[in-house]
């Protein structure tokens, strides 16, 4: 059997258990330094206690020291992974090679998708360097996954399968350092590729303005894990650690319960933590925040991988407006709308608008015409998302699952008394013998017994089965037998730490950063613009069309008239923003 692993982010301990909760069978998580969103930091102390509790499940914490580091924070960095050892982590996520020749303590590590895992060779290279984990780069198609795992089937395949995208291949992208000197490979991207440009051609005609042409869509794959399991991929990983503890138990729980169905039909793969978790709703990915969907290079490339109107999400689509009146709106929708809720529409010009229901009275509803005037944009027949879904909040902000991990007990009497034996589906197992005067019931005390050693009260363990082996029905008073109960039942369950295997000097040398010399790359994407605006040179070299609009080169300018210079290598299907 082949175990499979729900990987899902924490920006801090609150999320963390959460993930855990609705279903993580391991999630990431950024120390208080180096890791890749320098927002998402957390003290060692609280990572030691949600390693506590994964490990309850049999689940695992990963810890991202995924920058590059510079001379002067080695010994940081080294003091660093010691301290996340101690407290129980189970292995770190690196992008910087220079880690291999540190001392480090005997802990997995996994190479992190900002060392630019694309090829065979590297992860090849990677696996003979003895990272025994390692996160593709997310533009892989299925048949590339598929020829990395025929080759070096030993080595872990992790997989992005939902959240948001960068436009520039992981690690390769400098354009933040650049424009904002704040280095994406040291945490701290500023999203340039989240800004609106206008496109130029290189006598400065305007061939679009004003769009966020290097936006992507956000990952969406839950309907193709079969797919990238039948490919190779063991670990799926959510996208995240700067998102909302909503988002977090939403999306987890999503995806754990498609990843469920699979395994049910599939027996030959099991999942690598133990636990049930139930919720208290019904996941919907379209309630959580999205830019619109697209499963990215899965299937090659598409015409789906960009949203060039807004880089916001715009929620799920509930309807279309009916009539604006002077302080209301009436919607044409079969959706529930309540009080509070935010709505968005696109206005005539493509920008997003949004404003907040003040009251919703079935399908009219009420807005505060003295703050917002929506009758110059808003119009009849224009569709509206709901950014803000009210009463998911309202739902989504409380308690909304438990994890228990299954249960059974044996009680069976012996020479002396009887012995009340637990098992549990992690394996931990454990055994009493009570002394105890053996007294034939007067009545039928089988129901009984089993309501007392069902109440497993607040351990991790839910008891599914209580089997009786009894020569006769024999009395035990129920006292007696909670007490025996508690004696049995472990409080949590023993887990031993993973060891670290041999890691081999690496001659690896790291992506460069620093600052960018002129008409150096800023970013490499796999992403292209010409393709995605239907002026494909390739494309339209096939089809014989030799009348293409865009002309070369071509830049892009930033509203403060800061120009870059497009590169398009049609051979390896890649385009290259330049720094002028």
């Amino acid at each position: 059997m082949s175990a499979l692993e729900l990987l899902s982010p924490a920006r801090n301990l609150e999320s963390g258990i959460a993930a855990i909760d609705h279903g993580a069978d391991a999630v990431y998580i950024g120390a208080a330094r180096f890791g890749a969103r320098a927002a998402a930091g957390n003290s060692t102390d609280d990572i030691r206690q949600l390693c506590d509790y994964a490990h309850q499940f049999g689940a695992k914490i990963y810890v991202t020291i995924n920058t590059l580091l510079r001379e002067d924070e080695r010994e940081q960095a080294r003091l660093l992974t010691w301290d996340l050892y101690h407290a129980g982590v189970d292995a770190l996520i690196v992008q910087d090679p220079i880690l291999l020749e540190l001392d480090l303590p005997p802990i997995p590590l996994h190479a992190s998708t900002q060392m630019d895992n694309r090829t065979e060779e590297k992860v090849r290279e990677l696996n003979k360097l003895g990272f025994r984990q390692i996160v593709l780069a997310r533009e892989l198609s299925l048949e590339q996954i598929r020829s990395i795992h025929k080759a070096i089937p030993e080595v872990t395949l992790e997989a992005f399968v939902h959240g948001a995208l960068c436009v520039s291949y992981s690690g390769r992208c400098y354009a933040s350092e650049y424009c904002f000197g704040r280095s994406a490979n040291r945490g701290e991207c500023a999203q340039f590729c989240r800004l609106p440009f206008s496109l130029e051609d290189a006598e400065g005609n305007t061939l679009i303005k004003d769009k966020y042409l290097l936006s992507l869509r956000d990952m969406n794959r839950i309907n193709r894990l079969e797919e990238m399991i039948d490919a190779g991929v063991r670990s799926f990983k959510i996208e995240g650690r700067l998102k909302d503890v909503d988002y977090v138990k939403n999306v987890t729980a999503a995806y754990r319960q498609a990843l469920d169905a699979i395994m049910q039909r599939r027996p030959e793969f099991v999942r690598s933590s133990y636990g049930t978790s139930t919720y208290t709703f019904q996941p919907d990915l379209a309630r959580s925040f999205s830019r619109g969907s697209t499963e990215y290079f899965l299937d090659g490339r598409t015409n789906d991988l960009a949203e060039p109107n807004t880089p916001k999400s715009r929620g799920r689509e509930v309807g279309q407006v009916k009539e604006v009146r002077r302080d209301c709106v009436i919607v044409s929708s079969t959706e529930t709308f309540s009080n509070g809720d935010g709505l968005c529409f696109f206005d005539g010009e493509g920008k997003l608008q949004g404003f907040r229901v003040n009251r919703a009275e079935g399908n009219h509803l009420y807005f505060n015409s003295s703050l917002f005037t929506l009758h110059s944009s808003l119009k009849k027949g224009d569709r509206l998302w709901r950014s803000f879904d009210k009463r998911w909040d309202d739902l989504m902000s409380g308690k909304t699952a438990e994890r228990r991990i299954s249960a059974r007990f044996l009680l069976e009497e012996t020479e002396k008394g009887f012995r009340l034996s637990f098992t549990a589906e992690d394996g931990t197992q454990r055994s009493e013998e009570f002394a105890q005067e053996r007294q034939l019931a007067r009545t039928d005390q089988t129901a009984s017994i089993r309501e007392v050693l069902s109440k497993l009260g607040d351990t991790p363990y839910i008891c599914k089965e209580v089997e009786i082996r009894f020569s006769q029905p024999w009395f035990i008073p129920r006292s007696i037998l909670a007490e025996w109960r508690r004696k049995t039942t472990p409080s949590k369950p023993s887990r031993g730490k993973a060891l670290n295997p041999h890691f081999t000097k690496t001659q690896i040398s790291p992506s460069p950063s620093g600052e960018m010399e002129g008409g150096r790359p800023l970013m490499l994407c796999r992403f292209c613009l010409r393709h995605a605006w239907g002026q494909c040179h390739k494309a339209n070299e096939k089809l014989k069309m030799k009348n293409e609009q865009w002309k070369d080169p071509l830049y892009l300018v930033l509203g403060d008239g800061r120009r870059f210079r497009l590169e398009f290598d049609c051979k390896r299907c890649e385009m290259k923003v330049l720094s002028s």
